[in-house]
């Protein structure tokens, strides 16, 4: 089968590889759409470490069954399907108490990294567990349904993040994963929903997604123009959705005494934390991983146009042209939000 290949850091090319076997409970995919995660984008220069080469990523994906194994019942060949990203164990103690997103022996795939190597959809086909399969239903495309893995990360944080009807919500951080956790928290119920970005273009791509006001934190101190429009309280949540010492810093400085920063983003590995100000304020941290049994609920409110997934899509392209759409991405090209490849 055609598959981009990961062969070194910054290397992507187009090979012949094996196609993947498929066991008795796996699904056999061939890939509609994949998208390019910016976990992804991460992983293509090693700063992640959790791309070794030479491996397939790829984990944001759709496409029709074309083969199932001797225990699968649910599908058959020819049905339009997606799958979550990460294979959970189903039997550890998190499994079972409805976290799989937590699952002691959890796999991502396209992922290799010390642990395990499992390739991604990146390729013409990809083989998947039947329990992480999920039927696409006819009102959702093939790159809408590319797009539920995103979409669920943000819907998985906006349940996390508690919270009641009218409360005012910061986003810090307007890429995929912000501006999707934008809508969530929209459609939680919540009142005034502050977008941050350091890019203008993405801030005005939050406004269209629901923020009611934007700040560019590159000329503007955040916590003081989050109290500016709170009262001076500060935000009843903050959603963190980058992952660095300075915008933790400034979600933990910019919600109110009481208030509620979920952590979704996790670009560097340690950050500073401002413990006196998290414990006198009483600032309750939740850290936000993936997300848990949420695929079809996802799906149904993207058919239902809850989540308009479409103007996040930047650009399709095939296969072919994998490295230059990583490249570009890579560089931080003006207007390139998601890339959905077409195997």
């Amino acid at each position: 089968m055609k598959a981009l290949l990961l062969e070194d850091y910054k290397k992507l090319t187009v090979v012949d590889f094996p196609e993947p076997e498929t066991g008795p409970d796996d699904v056999l995919v061939r890939v509609a759409s994949c998208g390019i995660c910016g976990s992804d984008v991460h992983g293509f220069d090693g700063g992640s470490g959790r791309r070794i080469p030479p491996v397939i990523m790829g984990h944001e994906a759709s496409g029709t069954v074309a083969q199932t194994g001797s225990n699968v019942k649910r599908f058959k060949q020819g049905d339009r399907v997606t799958f979550d990203s990460m294979i959970n164990c189903g039997r550890c103690p998190y499994c079972r108490k409805g976290q799989p997103n937590l699952c002691a022996d959890r796999r991502v795939l396209g992922v290799s990294c010390g642990d395990y190597r499992r390739h991604g959809a990146f390729a013409e086909y990809v083989a998947v567990p039947q329990h992480i399969v999920y039927a696409v239903p006819d009102t959702v495309s093939f790159d809408q349904a590319a797009m539920v893995e995103p979409v669920s990360v943000a819907l998985h944080a906006a349940n996390l993040a508690g919270g009641g009807l009218g409360d005012s919500c910061v986003v810090v951080g307007a890429g995929m994963i912000g501006l999707l956790t934008v809508q969530a928290m929209r459609i939680k119920g919540c009142g005034q929903i502050i977008a941050v970005d350091l890019d203008d273009s993405r801030l005005a791509l939050a406004k269209t997604s629901g923020a009611d006001v934007t700040i560019n934190a590159k000329n503007t101190s955040v916590p003081e123009r989050v109290r500016e429009l709170t009262g001076g309280e500060g935000a009843d949540i903050v959603m963190e959705a980058v992952g660095t010492n300075a915008t933790v810093l400034a979600s933990i400085d910019s919600v109110r005494k009481g208030g509620t920063v979920v952590l979704i983003g996790n670009v560097t590995k340690d950050t500073a934390l401002p413990l006196q100000s998290v414990v006198t304020r009483e600032v309750r941290l939740q850290g936000s991983c993936a997300s848990a049994n949420d695929y079809t609920a996802c799906l149904d409110l993207i058919g239902r146009g809850a989540f308009r997934v479409e103007p996040m899509i930047s650009a399709t392209a095939p296969l072919e042209r994998g490295a230059e759409m990583f490249d570009r991405l890579y560089a931080h090209e003006a207007g390139l939000t998601k890339v959905i490849l077409k195997p």
